[in-house]
């Protein structure tokens, strides 16, 4: 490390803090608009430290946002504490080991995500407040981000209108500023309806629905030779008609999730997807309806910002792992094949070290772009407002998000470490931003000037409300 940075100490002092929310929410793992008892424990921890508290942002009872400062530029740091199903894990283990085995996980980190995100808001509003500085930091608690876009919905109903600069992060295997490159996505909802007709009896009388999802899938399966090499297509069977074969089926649901790197070529696929079902429903005479569940919009890459924080990771130097640290990552990496430990070096266009338990190093900023792209709603708050996103190693090389690796690894040390180190960039990078004028201008200019040349527009219909559950 270099010299201190001041608002490192402001971290430190509450570590132990953050380190039981972060527990807690493991142990209370949640998926997409359900996370009553995450949200309820990062609305608890804001006002214990002394934030304005606004609920039910964007008519989301799992989100919140704490507010502290006066005046001043207004800086976001966008904490996240969604689970995933089917990935429920046993911490601090190296095989696999179900604590449920229909139960929920952390196999994505969010347990760390949101912690982080909220050490570096309290450590950003201890500083203003030591300083006497203006400015306003806030906390957005955001749910459901894996595959329910709540980000998407905040930015349509203008939660980050008046925001200057978000900053967020998020847990993985390596060490760098993110590269800001992801794939703008929908997911909609085909719901075919034909005629119901004893299979054997009488079949001529049946228009099977199933029969109009299976031509839809094969229609988009052909359509992939057509494609752009990035764009991709998935689906799942939401309803597939029954559990009767001699009932010609007379509704079926299928979700189709379309990729794209750009909201314009996102569109163009949404317009072909959209003709081969009805081309499926005209075959098999049947009729069909959609419903746009989620969408979300590809990262913007703000250089300004993404320069700032290079110099504030180059700074801070990698994760301060130790031998422990070290030995279980070892025994996790047992269970990788060489193909994994490689993607790691990938993602940030190194040459693997496969002897290398836990990233040792913080990638540079201009690096050989080789890794593959998800999809994130935190790309629609970058094309509201200038943002930046980390990552910050948690984990051990080679370690794949939505595995049980990640989930058992969630409440290790390691882990801990990493999501301290994390507030720390955050918070570093958000002082940066509160004293630094011309950094702001930058980055606004430079957002400003990506918008001109492509104009946003919220992927998600305005008659589309966010799939939250009746009680």
């Amino acid at each position: 490390m270099q010299n201190e940075n001041p608002i490192w100490s402001h971290v430190d002092a509450r570590a132990e803090a953050f380190t039981g929310l972060a527990d807690r929410v493991f142990d209370t793992p949640e998926i997409a608009y359900t996370e009553k008892r995450s949200c309820a424990e990062h609305t608890a921890m804001l006002r214990e430290q002394g934030f304005r508290v606004t609920e039910n942002l964007a008519g989301i009872p799992t989100a919140v946002m704490g507010e502290a400062g006066e005046g001043g530029p207004v800086i976001a740091i966008l904490g996240e504490y969604d689970a995933l199903p089917g990935l429920s894990q046993a911490p601090g283990l190296a095989e696999p080991k179900p604590i449920s085995e229909t139960g929920m996980g952390h196999g994505c980190g969010h347990n760390l995500l949101g912690s982080a995100a909220m050490s570096a808001a309290t450590a950003v509003k201890d500083w203003l407040e030591a300083e006497g500085i203006a400015g306003r930091v806030r906390y957005y608690g955001c749910p459901a981000e894996e595959g329910g876009a709540a980000k998407t919905y905040m930015v349509r109903d203008g939660l980050f209108d008046d925001v200057d600069i978000a900053i967020t992060w998020h847990p993985g295997s390596y060490s760098a500023v993110d590269d800001m490159r992801s794939l703008a996505n929908t997911r909609i909802d085909f719901t075919f309806t034909g005629r119901a007709a004893h299979a054997a009896g009488a079949p001529e009388l049946g228009r099977s629905a199933l029969d109009s999802v299976e031509l839809m899938n094969i229609g988009v399966n052909y359509m992939r030779e057509h494609m752009p090499d990035a764009a991709r297509v998935h689906y799942a069977y939401l309803d597939a008609g029954g559990i009767a074969p001699n009932v010609v089926q007379s509704t079926a649901t299928v979700r189709q999730l379309i990729r794209s790197p750009d909201l314009a070529g996102l569109a163009d696929l949404v317009t072909r997807v959209r003709a081969i079902a009805d081309g499926a429903a005209m075959m098999a005479g049947t009729q069909v309806s959609s419903r746009v569940f989620s969408a979300v919009s590809n990262l913007v890459e703000n250089r300004p910002l993404s320069e700032a924080m290079q110099r504030e990771f180059d700074a801070l130097g990698p994760v301060p792992f130790d031998a422990e640290d070290r030995k279980f990552a070892e025994e996790i990496r047992q269970t990788f094949t060489r193909a994994d430990i490689a993607d790691t070096f990938r993602q940030v266009g190194a040459k693997p070290d496969y002897d290398l338990p836990l990233f040792d190093f913080v990638a540079p900023l201009d690096r050989p772009m080789t890794g593959g792209m998800g999809s994130t709603d935190v790309g629609d708050v970058s094309w509201a407002v200038p943002t930046v996103q980390a990552r910050v190693a948690t984990c051990a090389v080679g370690t794949a998000l939505h595995s049980w690796q990640q989930t058992a690894q969630g409440r290790n040390p390691a882990a801990h470490k990493g999501m301290l180190h994390a507030a720390k960039l955050m918070a570093a990078t958000a002082r940066r931003a509160m004293t630094d004028e011309h950094l702001r201008a930058s980055a606004r200019k430079a957002h400003e000037e990506y918008l001109a040349e492509q104009p946003y527009a919220n992927p998600i219909p305005a008659e589309t409300m966010p799939p939250i559950a009746a009680e």
